[in-house]
């Protein structure tokens, strides 16, 4: 079971030079150390960007990933996959649906719904238990936003928080898509289509969507 989930794949390219320079510092720790510091890496590296759509196969490369300055949630799922295979930790990608109830107007204005769908995140196999959780939001944005930023040592799921600072409601699951061992693409776009059917049909047009 566990080779399947430390194989490098088109998407999990982790032989690359820029995936390499990822986990660069970080073989003398222990697997908790780890998962721990990589995690920290991915969540604050890359600023979440929710705002520019792609569904290109080249651009959910992990080593394509890499070099943006920016990314939105898959991507930095992505990242911190290929990241944990090339340190040999077992690890996968999970997709979900999710609403967002803080600084939606820009989203709900271009997409009609205050929902995300798919919402990517990262699980780990870890003292033979996966255990999932979400880089998706750095330390910036999270203290822009009054909402903890999220940690994660392999011990305990690390999702969304359901309430910021001040009791607002944040984030929450509302559908559950499952998990899998590499990026499905094809899946990610009948999903997009799905849900976002006007939207897609602007990114056929132009290959792209910025909000």
């Amino acid at each position: 079971m566990e080779d399947n989930y430390i194989r490098a794949t088109y998407f999990f390219d982790y032989e690359c030079t820029e995936i390499q320079n990822l986990i660069s510092g970080l073989d003398t720790l222990s697997t908790q150390e780890k998962i721990t510091q990589l995690y920290l890496k991915v969540r604050d590296g890359w600023k979440y960007n929710p705002y520019v759509v792609t569904l290109e196969k080249q651009t959910y490369k992990a080593s394509h990933i890499y070099n943006k300055p920016e990314a939105h949630c898959i991507d930095k799922a992505i990242l911190y996959v290929a990241g944990l295979r090339a340190l040999k930790i077992p690890a996968r990608i999970r997709l979900a649906k999710v609403s967002n109830h803080i600084a939606v107007e820009r989203l709900v204005e271009k997409m009609g719904t205050n929902e995300i769908a798919p919402h990517g995140l990262a699980e780990v196999y870890f003292n033979k238990q996966w255990v999932k959780c979400s880089p998706a939001f750095n330390k910036e944005l999270c203290e822009m936003y009054r909402v903890a930023p999220l940690a994660f040592d392999g011990t305990k799921d690390s999702v969304f928080q359901e309430y910021n600072d001040d009791n607002k409601k944040f984030m929450e699951y509302v559908e559950e898509y499952g998990s899998f061992d590499d990026v499905p693409l094809q899946f990610i776009i009948d999903t997009f289509r799905k849900n976002y059917p006007q939207l897609y049909q602007q990114y056929k047009q132009s290959g792209e969507i910025k909000f």
